[in-house]
């Protein structure tokens, strides 16, 4: 990092956090801090939308899996669109005709308190750890390239989003997010073209994306079908479907910001908005990945990413066998660069040469061996971390191959994309805590400047509780997977509530409740007993179970006693 580089980061986070607290200036209610004055357009919404669910994990880790496992990682958005067709038809129009703060305040008015406050909870324990992670994901990356001290890393990367969303709250957040988001998306279009402008004379995108294609990495639909496989077709749509239902639907960081919109019409359109731009911005996350990808194809790449623990293996009884791994991968990358410079020079009918092409399977399938070796050596030197090094292959590429400037508009777009998710989830946990709890079930009879002063308050605590958990926390296989693992094993549930409410209008608040509790025990049991790489499945088995068992409890409940003639009724 140049001097050039860190006045460029300084002056665009800076600039971030006064156009944040600028924007929020006049919010003076708790009503307007928890839900911002609900007058913003649907290009705001679409953004600040996005902005919330491309966190930094999404800038580090899905340009990793581009690099390692190709485009198919965008299968797990297919499902978006059809819920968010779902959600503009049956779910908006509810919340909007009861003018709700929170999503979670629906389900008093459907079933009780009790509902109410239960699936707050459950909200606010799941959206409290994955604050923690979109905390933590960024910081330890930082850590292990610059050496910084995790525990200041997290500090730096929550305090400037705590004293902004302080101070404006869900209008603050919201307004913000849209010059993060450009940002974000300038950042991204920048890196694939340093990526693709550093390829050799004369090969171009068509090249580019034709070596990436002799090795599966542009293949982007895969019909297996695995309960097993994390991305495929059918997790993507079925599986999918249920947790962006959950996650858009029931999720306050999300409903948060689309309950700000000036109408339901804007709301709607920034809503489709999202679902269906959502896809192409992955895509090109992707595509950057990939081209990574065949920028180390022409150029030296480390067999393996993260520095710090392969620093770690030296000095370690495993330093020679690493050392021959990385000669055999120097030597592979020398006759794949050979090879595909006179490739690449040579083209028939436009297409690398059938030879070619299985010669470069072969070659990535050895790098790959190798790699693997790499890791378990790691393993064994350092048996307390984890020896994946996905989340390194992007914040390599940008320190030592971007040019002078854009690297410090790189590292901003990192720190944007982790504030506009942190600043969400702070604003969600502080709305869900005041609206669904502290106000409603122990603090009932004051005024609203006391809610007003309690919601900041619950800001700044939640933004200490994230911070301390962050510097405590620990690396999934891969981070952009940790937050989706995390949701699934309680939106399923979530979804069930509501889909009850929604969907089955005989069931009554005890019955879900309890329905709700089996539910969740049975999700944690599987995921930490049975299996975790079924994660997107628990979606909708957790939905399923929760209106399952509470139908069939209030069903057998009706036959005992005598009917109810005040049953409440779903408000679709």
């Amino acid at each position: 990092m140049t001097p050039i580089d860190w006045v460029v980061l300084v002056l665009a986070l800076a600039g971030v956090v006064a156009y944040g607290i600028w924007r929020s200036r006049h919010i003076g209610t708790s009503k307007d801090f928890l839900a911002g004055k609900r007058d913003l357009p649907w290009w705001t919404i679409g953004l600040s939308i996005m902005a919330t669910q491309a966190s930094a994990i999404t800038f580090l880790s899905t340009p990793g899996q581009g690099f390692a496992d190709g485009m198919e990682f965008a299968q797990f958005y297919f499902g978006m669109p059809i819920a968010m067709l779902i959600l503009v038809a049956f779910v908006l129009p509810v919340y909007y005709r009861l003018r709700v703060t929170t999503a979670y305040e629906y389900l008093e008015h459907r079933f009780d308190r009790r509902m109410r406050t239960l699936t707050a909870l459950l909200f606010l324990i799941q959206r409290g750890v994955a604050a923690a992670i979109s905390i933590y994901a960024p910081s330890i990356v930082l850590c292990a390239v610059f050496g910084w001290n995790l525990a200041l890393t997290n500090a730096l990367m929550a305090v400037f989003v705590i004293i902004y969303t302080t101070s404006g709250g869900s209008a603050a957040v919201s307004r913000t997010q849209e010059l993060q988001m450009s940002i974000m998306l300038g950042g991204l279009v920048l890196a694939f073209i340093v990526a693709l402008s550093s390829l050799p004379e004369g090969v171009g995108l068509p090249e580019a994306w034709m070596v990436a294609g002799a090795t599966g990495k542009t293949r982007v639909v895969d019909w297996s079908f695995d309960v097993r496989d994390r991305y495929n077709i059918w997790s993507g749509i079925l599986g999918a479907t249920f947790l962006f239902l959950s996650y858009f639907g029931t999720d306050q960081s999300q409903v948060g910001r689309y309950l700000s919109g000036k109408s339901l019409r804007e709301s709607r359109v920034g809503l489709l908005f999202n679902g269906f731009v959502k896809i192409p911005m992955q895509l090109l996350v992707l595509a950057v990945g990939v081209m990574v990808y065949v920028f180390f194809q022409f150029n030296p790449a480390p067999l393996y990413f993260h520095e710090a623990n392969r620093a770690a293996v030296r000095a370690t009884p495993y330093e020679t066998a690493f050392q021959q791994l990385e000669a055999r991968n120097d030597s592979l990358a020398r006759l794949k660069q050979a090879t595909l410079r006179e490739a690449t020079a040579h083209l028939q009918d436009g297409q690398l040469p059938p030879t070619i092409q299985e010669q470069l399977k072969q070659w990535d399938a050895e790098r790959k061996a190798l790699h693997q070796q790499a890791e378990a050596l790691v393993k064994k030197a350092r048996p307390d971390t984890d020896p994946k090094d996905k989340d390194f292959v992007f914040i390599h590429f940008i320190l030592r191959y971007v040019p002078v400037g854009l690297t410090g508009l790189m590292l901003a777009m990192i720190f944007c994309a982790s504030w506009s998710t942190t600043a969400s989830e702070l604003s969600a946990l502080t709305a869900t805590s005041v609206s669904d709890i502290y106000r409603r079930s122990i603090v009932t009879d004051r005024d609203d400047t006391h809610y007003f002063r309690a919601a900041r308050w619950f800001t700044i605590g939640w933004g200490a509780f994230i911070v301390a958990f962050a510097s405590y926390a620990d690396l999934f296989e891969n981070l952009i997977q940790a937050i989706n693992m995390i949701g699934s094993v309680f939106y399923g549930t979530i979804l069930g509530i509501f889909f009850t409410a929604f969907f089955l209008p005989k069931v009554k608040g005890k019955a879900v409740f309890w329905a709700a509790l089996v539910t969740q025990a049975l999700i944690l049991m599987l995921f930490f007993g049975v299996d975790r790489d079924a994660y997107l499945w628990y979606n909708p088995l957790g939905c399923g179970l929760v209106m399952g068992i509470g139908w069939v409890w209030q069903t057998l409940s009706d036959q005992g006693s005598a009917p109810d003639t005040s049953l409440r009724k779903p408000l679709l």
